[in-house]
């Protein structure tokens, strides 16, 4: 690649006055990436992998560098590649208002405004290239017959391209047509964070390393001394909490750049806080108020995961009720295994639905969802009949799970878990499902996991809760 030969400001200095122009402090964990980006450079190193824990501002930072790039060789064409295609567009839409702002990069306004869109833009520079200086895509799009100088591949893993072996080969199909993009001599930099045990980013020395020979830098949120690297915004109360929020796994995934793998984590039931109170229902100025543990519920949901094989056999049919308060906490208050008698007049699906309504009418719940996945196609309308007839007020949502079990079950009940906010009635200790938890491993092939997945389908139905902070205490009023 062409350097330009007159001395310019380095990156580090480079970010400083950007932040200085938007009056914001430059802390030393970009300060850290910044001299890396920028030796990288110097030293001619051509495949780079920068990972940062989530909320670094790595991002932030590259589209930086992009701008910098460009102030110093006008004649680069990047090409920004990520798993959407309107993340790919934020990226470039940024270093556009950076160029149109930075006072190092006045050069690079052009007369015309004809190629300066949010997903593509050319700066000032000599000669007719037929490629923008810079161009947003996804990594699902069609690049072919694009030229670059640099490739920044942003968050090209994410969880949903990642979850099978398919779809991580397809990743990594899609990914090698980058170097036919490339021109000679050019740089690939990759930035992002492991979402799956086979993530693109493992360490070099493992079998299979997909990014075998890149220079990397890894930026944790800690490091192994607990030392926090951006101690000002994430102090070690913030980890703490953000690791009891989002779980063990994911932690070590997004935070601490393991690529963890999922069979690694185990479920511990101990972890579940029991309770033996039933809710209490009441009205006050014509409005319906239910407690539980001196708490106020604020919203609660069942989910059914049906099966219809005959006792003792075959998948459960499992149907989970939960509540939850304000501060985000869960209570798992019935968890009952559906059952039919083969030699009873009504059919199973007809005893099934009657059992359901009447764990909801003792609930108060307002709402069942049905996972309508196979057998459960017919389910719904079945049920609201039974509900009718049995004067129970509450909706049936049809639900299609898509996301894998094993992926459901670990977003869902591992968090809850590790932050202690599930809480148990003593009546489902009564059941197989502390043995199921215990048992229970993300690879395991025919363990039992109806009870989980129902549980898992409460829990995500919820909307998260933000607890809602006391306003501070104003002064008392010195006018006169």
């Amino acid at each position: 690649m062409a350097r330009k030969s007159s001395p310019d400001a380095g990156f580090l200095e480079f970010v400083w006055v950007w932040n200085r122009r938007l009056n914001n402090d430059t802390p030393s964990v970009h300060r850290r990436i910044a001299r890396w980006l920028e030796a990288r450079d110097a030293a001619d190193e051509r495949r780079l992998l920068l990972m940062a824990f989530r909320g670094c501002g790595k991002s932030t930072l590259v589209g930086l560098w992009c701008a910098w790039l460009l102030a110093q060789r006008p004649q680069t064409r990047i090409l920004v590649l990520a798993a959407d295609a309107s993340l790919a567009v934020k990226m470039v839409a940024s270093v556009r208002r950076i160029v149109e702002r930075h006072p190092l990069c006045r050069h690079l306004l052009p007369d015309g405004s004809e190629a300066w869109a949010s997903d593509r833009f050319t700066v000032a520079r000599d000669g007719a290239l037929r490629d923008p200086s810079m161009l947003a895509q996804g990594i699902g799009g069609n690049v072919t017959g694009n030229r670059a100088e640099v490739i920044v591949c942003d968050d090209v893993e994410v969880a949903g391209n990642c979850d099978t072996p398919g779809k991580r080969a397809e990743l990594r199909e899609r990914l090698a047509e980058a170097e036919f993009i490339l021109v000679p001599g050019g740089t690939i930099l990759f930035v992002g964070t492991p979402h799956c045990e086979d993530s693109l980013y493992r360490p070099p020395a493992e079998e299979g390393a997909f990014l075998r020979g890149y220079r990397r830098l890894a930026v944790p949120v800690m490091n192994a001394a607990g030392v926090a690297a951006w101690p000002e915004r994430f102090s070690r109360d913030a980890i703490a909490a953000l690791r009891d929020r989002v779980g063990p796994l994911q932690f070590q995934r997004q935070m601490m750049l393991q690529a963890v793998a999922s069979s690694a984590v185990r479920l511990d039931p101990a972890a579940m806080v029991r309770y033996g109170d039933e809710p209490d229902y009441r009205e006050a100025q014509g409005r319906g108020v239910l407690t539980l543990l001196g708490r106020r519920l604020v919203a609660g949901g069942a989910f059914w995961d049906p099966a219809y094989g005959r006792p003792g056999t075959g998948d459960a049919s499992v149907l989970a009720c939960t509540y939850a308060d304000p501060e985000g906490h869960h209570f798992l208050h019935r968890l009952a295994y559906l059952t039919h008698d083969p030699a009873a007049a009504d059919d199973p699906a007809t005893q099934q639905c009657r059992a359901v309504a009447a764990v909801l009418k003792e609930t108060l719940l307002p709402s069942v969802r049905v996972e309508t996945n196979g057998l459960g196609k017919f389910l719904p309308a079945l049920l609201r009949r039974e509900l009718a007839r049995a004067g129970v007020a509450c909706a049936v949502v049809e639900h299609v799970s898509t996301r894998a079990k094993a992926d459901r079950i670990l977003g869902a009940i591992e968090p809850a878990l590790a932050a202690r906010r599930l809480h148990a009635h003593e009546s489902v200790f009564r059941t197989s499902f502390p043995g199921e938890i215990a048992e229970w491993r993300p690879d395991a092939v025919g363990a039992r996991d109806d009870a989980l997945d129902a549980v898992a389908g409460c829990l995500l139905a919820e909307p998260v809760r933000l607890v809602r902070a006391a306003p501070p205490a104003r002064p008392a009023s010195w006018r006169a």
